[in-house]
């Protein structure tokens, strides 16, 4: 009763504490589960639409399996523009009011093979029948969403169409601008001018703060504008194969190549069994204890392992090499006998004629005529076989023309049965003529190959569950310890290289060497990852990839350290030029060459579209100049592309008068296909797009 009676009393200060936990919870759900720090339910926005994330995700599956292997983040990357372009179209199709009747529709799913020319909507005559199409879709409901979703494709196709044939509709070349180019390529202008090249002031006279920088990117924001990313330099610890391993594998592959003593359960007695030297079945032992299986095939001495080559094309019959190492592997090698002329190699001279296969169809000439040229072709090499090379080049209707007629070296069966036949059945120096499906060949075997079978046990080296350990050990070691100490410094303790950090950006798979790794750079991304954090992961054929997040670049402007390599160079000729400008003194260009250290130079008929100035280069701006001062006027200082500039106009010569332009205006025109593409660029330029596909993918 008296325990009662005190809880009695304190029960405002449970109800207190008891709410206090609740809205505790609720608050803690709120922030991590949703509300105040909700994950956001849609992949991306664009101008305030959302993409739905389980639309884009059926969309991306689609494009994974279609076939044309692509990486997950590829289909992803390709779906995205495809859902921002179609976002950003069906906004403009809606302002312009674009509609598309079924007309229409249909003519663009006919266009489809599988549509089109589908037996089940094709009438009598093989024509396609709409009604066909439409009771084929009545009979088969299940089938409509399929045909619904092409309906949606054919309708977005076709009023890009029309949308397409506005925007070029809408661009045009008027005379005017025909004019002004026919006057840029026609107008002449001679002149005199002094330069001064702005290499002529050392690059370490002039100095630029990272503050000229950002003010030179504040004034040009869309062209220096930069994604968030992130750095992350790495250290990688293999998991390979140690020399305790490579010895190991090493013991057992010799250990193969005598037989040994095993005791047999079932017999309770002692077998022996063969080793490889003195096995009788060759193939079947091989295949036992070889990690490659038995290859019955000759192999010419060129595709033999090049460091071994000479020892195993001339292992005798019955002989084994070995072991040795080869691409990974330890192996043992048997020599199962020679073949003569497994590979042979030959030129050609083809005289193909009309219908002949693969004929080219420039080629006119009759079969007879085709057999007469390669019968007097043919007497011509057997007279002088040095010549066959030429009159390859000359008369062959094969692309191995440009190589003299040499196809090189093949194996049997490569080349057409009669070919085939005649070059390996014949000796080396042997010319003759042959038909086939492709016309006449005058063939000259020129070389032969032999070859050897071989036997050969591999073992892979790989690295063994111990060092594997090993591995794993020191790597976790290594990420426990760079969490709280510098990461260089326990790199080198650990004797492993630091890679340079790498800048990555929110959807990239790959980051340095260190490809499809997409996990890592989501690591990367996530809010909870902070600058200075380390991270292990475990890559299949590298080995243990130990991350730090080094630093976070925010959306905004280009970072100085990238955007000084293209702007330093000008604005330290900005500044170049200023004290260059300082010494151009005088009144003539006399003056002004003795003022700054120049010489006075001739310009000879240059225009505005080839204004190349002799011994300096494209400066259009100063010949552009000499067009407009007016004759013998010396005009002020001109920054150019490659220093300053003075010209003083001689003679402007203005091209004829002409009354058509269309020449010109076909020019210009061209510029017009392109028109809906640089237009779409426009409109992702100016819209609004959220992109939240990092937090799912």
């Amino acid at each position: 009763m008296a325990v009662l009676a005190k809880i009695r009393q304190r029960s405002l200060l449970l109800i207190l504490v008891i709410g206090f936990c609740l809205l505790a919870f609720v608050i803690g759900d709120l922030v991590q589960g949703g509300g105040f720090n909700r994950t956001p339910s849609d992949v991306g926005s664009v101008n305030g639409n959302e993409i739905s994330f389980d639309d884009f995700r059926v969309k991306v599956d689609n494009v994974e399996k279609s076939g044309q292997g692509i990486s997950s983040s590829q289909a992803v990357s390709r779906v995205w523009e495809q859902e921002v372009t179609v976002s950003l179209l069906n906004t403009e199709f809606e302002k312009l009011g674009l509609r598309v009747g079924e007309d229409h529709l249909i003519e663009i799913l006919k266009q489809s093979q599988d549509i089109g020319q589908n037996p089940s909507f094709l009438n009598e005559a093989g024509v396609f029948d709409i009604a066909k199409f439409k009771e084929y879709f009545k009979a088969n409901p299940e089938q409509a969403p399929m045909i619904n979703s092409r309906k949606r494709d054919a309708e977005l196709n076709a009023k890009f169409q029309i949308y397409s044939s506005l925007v070029k509709a809408g661009v045009y070349t008027t005379n005017t601008e025909a004019k002004l180019k026919y006057e840029m390529e026609a107008n002449k202008v001679n002149f005199d001018f002094v330069s001064v090249a702005y290499s002529t002031i050392k690059d370490s006279e002039v100095k630029i703060s990272d503050s000229e920088i950002i003010d030179f990117m504040k004034k040009n924001e869309k062209k220096y504008k930069a994604d968030e990313t992130r750095e992350i330099e790495f250290v990688v610890i293999d998991d390979k194969a140690s020399k305790e391993d490579e010895e190991q594998v090493k013991k057992e592959v010799e250990q193969l190549l005598v037989g040994k003593v095993e005791y047999n359960k079932e017999t309770q007695k002692n077998d022996t069994l063969q080793g490889f030297r003195t096995a009788t079945n060759v193939a079947e032992f091989v295949n036992a204890n070889s990690d490659i299986p038995y290859d019955s095939t000759f192999v010419s001495k060129s595709n033999l392992p090049a460091e071994y080559a000479e020892q195993l094309y001339n292992l005798p019959q019955g002989q084994v090499f070995g072991p040795y190492l080869y691409s990974g592997y330890y192996a043992v090698s048997k020599s199962l006998g020679r073949q003569a002329g497994i590979n042979a190699k030959a030129s050609h001279i083809l005289l193909a004629y009309k219908g002949a296969m693969r004929a080219n169809p420039s080629v006119t000439r009759t079969k007879e005529e085709a057999q007469a040229k390669a019968n007097e072709l043919l007497a011509q090499v057997q007279a002088n076989p040095s010549s066959f090379m030429m009159l390859a080049m000359t008369n062959s209707d094969d692309s191995s023309k440009q190589q003299g007629g040499d196809l090189g070296f093949f194996s049997k069966g490569q080349m057409t049965p009669k070919f085939n036949d005649f070059v390996f059945g014949n000796p080396i120096g042997k010319i003759g003529l042959v038909e086939t499906e492709f016309g006449f060949h005058i063939i000259n075997v020129t070389d032969k190959q032999d070859g050897i079978r071989l036997a050969t046990i591999a073992r892979k080296i790989g690295a063994s569950e111990a060092t594997t350990d090993q591995v794993y050990t020191k790597a976790v070691k290594f990420e426990m310890e760079a969490n709280d100490k510098d990461f260089a410094a326990v790199a080198k303790e650990n004797g492993v290289t630091v890679t340079p950090a790498v800048k990555v950006q929110a959807m990239d798979e790959s980051f340095g060497s260190i490809q499809n790794q997409r996990q890592i750079v989501k690591w990367a991304f996530d809010k909870k990852t902070s600058t200075g954090d380390v991270k292990r992961y475990e890559v299949p054929n590298v080995g243990h990839v130990i991350v730090k997040l080094k630093k976070v670049n925010k959306e905004g402007l280009m970072a100085i350290d990238q955007a000084r390599l293209s702007i330093e160079p000008k604005l330290k000729n900005k500044k170049k030029a200023e004290l260059i400008k300082a010494k151009m003194k005088g009144s003539s260009l006399a003056d002004i060459a003795k003022s700054s250290g120049g010489t006075v130079q001739t310009a000879t008929d240059l225009t505005i579209e080839n204004a190349v100035l002799p011994g300096t280069g494209l400066e259009q701006k100063v010949v552009g100049t000499a067009f407009a001062i007016g004759a013998n006027k010396v005009s002020a200082p001109i920054e150019g592309v490659s220093g300053v500039f003075v010209v003083q106009p001689k003679t402007v010569t203005k091209a004829p008068a002409i009354t058509d332009y269309k020449e010109y205006v076909a020019k210009l025109s061209g510029q017009s296909a392109s028109a809906p593409g640089r237009v779409i660029g426009a409109l992702k330029a100016d819209a609004e797009i959220e992109d939240n596909r990092q937090l799912f993918y």
